[in-house]
């Protein structure tokens, strides 16, 4: 149906005005903080004259616990900037992050020098201390409210003895916090409205006003006061501790769609430019599509309009299609065309049959498996129901690798490649101990260093047992573990192993001066070729591939061989994030022909130019073998030329590689559809490309905003040649 329209200024229009307005505020915070080397967060920067001094309960200036954190956060919402935009159906933005600003982020009470010595040696990243990385479930706060979460929290207080009331109280703050905060915004639209004088542009007003009226103590009832409450969730959260997981936004979306629609007061563009301002908010990550909890495909009218928006809007988005054998053929298509046409770097698949039979293997139903779904960057989790520390724990397998090598190149004994691997197997038995311990750590002090306040509100289980999600608030836990490094790793097995063990080019006494020189002199760079170019991860066959299967399949084993001493189940996988280039900076030149300090490998990917035309089809099928096989991603990272997309057959032919993937055990597919001379253009001058939307790695980012390391990485990936 479509409703009439009386305004001189279409959804359309508006949503061209709120692309620009981001684009500009984009510029501004390069100009002021410079680089962003990571997701975009939908901020925006405070006004220059605010100010506001956070209030430590240590001596050393940070906060901590329950009390720490509830008063600096409910100072911090009751003051916190307001942001209405008269073109905007959607109030308020994150400004920055309140766990940032603590100049000490783990409680001194809490050292673990027990552990440090070997977080150096193997490079991990032990994930204690860190934050949120687990995903809410948006339906408790929709069917509450703030005033029904209030009345929640102290419902539970009130049957709970004086041992809990920290708790109670701190939840009770922060929920006060955030109310102040949306009747701020209440007052603020009226003011904007008494200003505005666009009639067209009142009229939206009006209604912004009585949704946030209503929002300050009610739960949503219309579409438009459901995508404003999770807005106002995600940018609080985001204030609270960096939270960027979504939840399976159609699904969620979709009842109170069929109810305004069949009331009249929404029509398709309407719903359109609602969710292209939820969109823009803040880019969350969101599932759509996928089969729910019973294998059925939850393909609907929202699932559609969502692409629909996120296509409109043409900005930074990080949607996920979960593909199935029930989804609805024409969401997977309209996805991939949506790749080409935009070339924004969304939607991203993930692939539902290897998730789901992945994730039993750890003990658990299929009804549950098919619950757990894309709400990161690579990350899996029952919104609501899991604590994972998704993508907060790696282990740097080639730095690990790198030990075992000059154990073997400088101590006594014989000299082999099997030798090599051997004690290869030791350290990264040693290092994944470690990693487990940490895990333990993190999880038996992290309430006293910093408490989900916000993510406990939309779990099962923490406001009804007074217990927060890290201390045994919900029911599973399921911790992530990803190796880094994997391709760096297995050529440099398959280059010793070829070019010294099998051809005999070089000895062991040679590699080992040459890596202590970093390659250096033509002789130097005359040895590294020769390693580097064997047949390599990725290349479809050959020893590249067959070490990069053996080197996950090890770390497999290593990490599931138990649960940490503590009695946490682990999940591993593949994945670097961000870390490429900080994790390589932890190296040494390494045998597959990479020089000290340079960037290790990208995620599950195999390293640029592991096959001379870079078959995307060969890199598929060698990413899908590597599946450590848990339930966790090792997502395959793909770039293309948007020639293949230019027609309904290109469209087709992406689509079935997407499918092929994920029948042959792939997790997760990001693809970018980059032209390589804009690519390049925009590396040598990116003021000239200020629109340009990349898939970094899990997210996607204004490839301006990345520090020109990032953005080479990026431009390094380019795959030129169709598949």
């Amino acid at each position: 149906m479509t409703l009439p329209r009386t305004d001189a200024l279409t959804y359309d229009r508006r949503i061209e005005m709120l692309r620009a307005t981001k684009l500009a505020q984009t510029k501004a915070k390069i100009d002021a903080d410079g680089y962003m080397d990571g997701d975009d967060y939908g901020t925006v920067l405070p006004p220059e004259d605010w100010q506001w001094t956070p209030t430590p309960n240590h001596p050393n200036g940070s906060w901590y616990g329950y009390d720490g954190w509830a008063r600096n956060f409910r100072g911090l919402m009751e003051r916190y900037p307001l942001y209405v935009d008269p073109v905007d159906a959607i109030v308020g933005r994150t400004r920055f992050f309140l766990s940032w600003l603590r100049p000490v982020r783990w409680h001194p009470d809490f050292p673990y020098p027990h552990l440090e010595a070997e977080q150096k040696r193997y490079g991990i990243a032990s994930g204690i201390g860190a934050d949120s990385h687990f995903g809410p479930d948006y339906r408790i706060g929709l069917a509450l409210g703030w005033g029904g979460l209030l009345g929640k929290v102290r419902r539970f207080g009130a049957r709970h003895g004086p041992e809990k009331q920290a708790f109670y109280q701190a939840e009770e703050d922060v929920l006060l916090g955030v109310q102040s905060w949306v009747r701020r915004h209440v007052e603020a639209v009226r003011e904007a409205l008494a200003a505005e004088p666009r009639p067209e542009l009142r009229e939206g007003l009006r209604e912004v006003l009585a949704v946030n009226e209503h929002l300050v103590e009610g739960a949503p009832r219309t579409f438009h006061e459901a995508c404003q409450w999770i807005a106002f969730f995600n940018s609080a959260s985001r204030a609270y501790n960096r939270d960027g997981a979504g939840d399976q936004l159609d699904a969620i979306l979709q009842p109170y769609y069929e109810a305004d629609v069949a009331a009249g007061r929404l029509d398709d563009e309407k719903a359109v430019f609602l969710l292209a301002c939820l969109l823009l908010n803040d880019p969350h990550y969101y599932q759509v599509a996928g089969p729910d909890a019973q294998g059925r495909d939850q393909t609907c009218e929202v699932s559609f309009l969502i692409l629909e928006a996120a296509h409109r809007l043409r900005s930074s988005a990080n949607l996920t299609i979960r593909v199935h054998d029930g989804l609805d053929r024409e969401l997977l298509l309209k996805g991939v065309r949506h790749l080409f046409e935009d070339r924004q770097g969304w939607p991203r698949f993930s692939g539902d049959e290897a998730l789901t039979r992945g994730f039993m293997r750890n003990g658990y139903p299929a009804e549950l498996a098919r619950q757990r779904i894309a709400v990161g960057c690579h990350w899996m989790a029952i919104p609501g129901r899991e604590y994972t520390m998704n993508d907060t724990v790696k282990i740097n397998v080639a730095k690990v690798f790198e030990v075992a090598l000059w154990e073997m190149l400088d101590g006594g004994g014989g000299r082999s490649v099997e030798r090599l691997w051997g004690l290869f197997e030791g350290h990264l038995r040693r290092a994944v101990l470690c990693t487990a311990k940490g895990i333990d750590w993190h999880l038996d002090h992290q309430v006293h260093n910093q408490p989900e306040l916000m993510l406990n509100l939309l779990c099962h289980g923490p406001v009804e047992k007074g217990l927060d999600v890290v201390e045994g608030g919900v029911e599973f836990y399921n911790l992530c573990v990803d190796g880094a490094g994997l391709a760096t790793v297995a050529d440099s097995f398959a280059a010793l192993q070829r070019r010294i063990e099998r051809e005999g080019r070089i000895g062991w006494d040679e590699l080992a001066r040459h890596l202590r020189g970093n390659y250096a002199g033509a002789d130097g760079e005359r040895v590294r070729l020769m390693l580097k170019t064997i047949d390599r991860y990725g290349s479809g066959s050959g020893l590249g591939d067959e070490w990069a299967v053996r080197v996950s399949r090890r770390f497999t084993e290593l990490v599931k061989a138990g649960p940490t001493p503590g009695g946490r189940n682990l999940i591993p996988g593949w994945f670097t994030w961000s870390s490429t280039i900080k994790l390589g900076k932890e190296v040494g030149a390494t045998p597959n022909g990479r020089r000290a300090g340079e960037p290790i490998s990208h995620g599950a990917n195999p390293d640029p130019g592991f096959r001379r035309d870079g078959a995307a089809t060969a890199m598929s099928k060698a990413i899908a073998a590597i599946q450590p096989g848990y339930g966790n991603t090792a997502p395959i990272q793909l770039e293309l030329d948007p020639h293949l997309g230019r027609d309904e057959e290109g469209v087709e032919k992406i689509a079935a590689l997407i499918r092929t993937h994920f029948d042959d055990g792939g997790t997760l597919f990001n693809i970018n559809i980059l032209d390589a001379d804009t690519l390049r253009a925009a590396h040598a001058d990116p003021g000239k490309h200020p629109d340009l939307v990349v898939r970094v790695t899990g997210f996607t980012a204004y490839f301006a905003a990345l520090s020109p390391e990032f953005r080479q990485l990026v431009v390094d990936r380019i795959i030129e040649e169709s598949p």
